[in-house]
Formats: C-alpha cells, sequence, structure tokens
C-alpha cells in the first residue's frame, strides 16, 4: 500500500511583506471538499490577518488554492 500526503504545506507571503505557511488538508473524513488554514510567521503578519481577514482570505483563494492555470 503506498502511503500519500494528504496535507500540503506552502510559505507564502502576502503584498511583499507578510509571510505565512499555508497547509492544505486534501482528505480530512466528514468533509467533501479540502480544508486550509493559515499560520502567520511574524508579529506583523498576524496583525495584518486579525485586521484584514476578508481581504487575506480572497488573496489566498484567488491566488494559492485555485490557481490559475497557465498555458503555454
Amino acid at each position: 500500500m503506498s502511503k500519500t500526503k494528504a496535507r500540503i504545506e506552502k510559505d507564502i507571503v502576502i503584498k511583499d511583506k507578510y509571510k505565512f505557511r499555508l497547509e492544505i488538508y486534501l482528505a480530512l473524513e466528514g468533509h467533501s471538499e479540502f480544508s486550509w488554514e493559515i499560520f502567520p510567521q511574524d508579529y506583523e503578519s498576524s496583525l495584518y490577518a486579525m485586521s484584514d481577514k476578508e481581504e487575506l482570505y480572497e488573496i489566498i483563494r484567488s491566488k494559492h488554492i485555485y490557481e490559475k492555470i497557465k498555458s503555454s
């Protein structure tokens, strides 16, 4: 039986200065889709995450979760 990784970890930077660890969980029991969490890497990133939740959510969804397919 082969083991597959059910979690993807990715270091991301938002607005060229806020650093986060993005974790995408592909197969959580009881969920039909995947789930994700972000973890701020420093104090400034924590403040940004608390004050601009909606903007941060949209940036992560559009640029890091549902990345556009690049055509060659």
